[in-house]
């Protein structure tokens, strides 16, 4: 049982980081202009996320998901805002300086920026728990081992999911122009704005 509570971990955290959202993009985007370890590490900062949320879905730490629930409005108003910043800067940035981004920010930075904005969307861990509801999980994870084995799961199925993505994608920069490059920027740029004033209007 418990090995099979680790490979429908490794599905459900396949499944979850598979849709594209404004991570997934800013992946794409980092993976093309600045390497396969850029948009590699970005998407393990949201991998590590989804393993903290899975982690108080597989718990069962309802006041700290309580908490994050109530407090969303506030959370989400300052991804939102993060999401902005990180469109302008996005679409703004010159093609000379893409390819050394990642040496002067550094791993860490690509990392943090990913964890904080999955971290901003605290709904996130209603669809851990409807999940886990929903495939009968929540019954048998009574113990720190099984909960472990979960959330490994889904950590190893999530970051099993952003390095094919961040490897397919950094397929394509050698084939892109510094013409092309300027185009990914900029079209990464509007698409991440998208969803930071759909972040922003969802609160009003």
């Amino acid at each position: 049982m418990n090995l099979l509570l680790f490979w429908k971990g490794l599905l459900i955290g396949f499944s979850i980081a598979a849709p594209v959202g404004p991570i997934g993009v800013l992946c794409i985007r980092r993976s093309i202009a600045e390497g396969r370890l850029s948009g590699f590490v970005s998407g393990l900062g949201a991998a590590s996320a989804d393993a903290v949320y899975g982690t108080v879905a597989a718990l069962g730490l309802t006041w700290i998901a309580g908490f994050l629930v109530d407090q969303q409005m506030w959370i989400r108003l300052l991804g939102g805002l993060f999401l902005c910043y990180l469109a302008v800067a996005t679409f703004a940035a010159r093609v000379s300086q893409s390819a050394e981004v990642q040496r002067s920010q550094g791993s860490l930075a690509a990392f943090v920026s990913t964890f904080f904005l999955t971290l901003t969307n605290p709904l996130t861990i209603l669809s851990f728990a409807a999940i886990f509801a929903g495939l009968g999980l929540s019954a048998v994870v009574g113990g720190y081992l099984p909960g472990a084995l979960l959330v490994t799961g889904v950590f190893l199925g999530s970051t099993l999911w952003w390095m094919l993505l961040s490897g397919g994608a950094s397929l394509l920069g050698p084939r892109l122009g510094a013409g092309g490059l300027v185009w990914v920027n900029r079209f990464s740029g509007v698409i991440i704005g998208g969803f930071g004033l759909a972040a922003l209007g969802s609160l009003l």
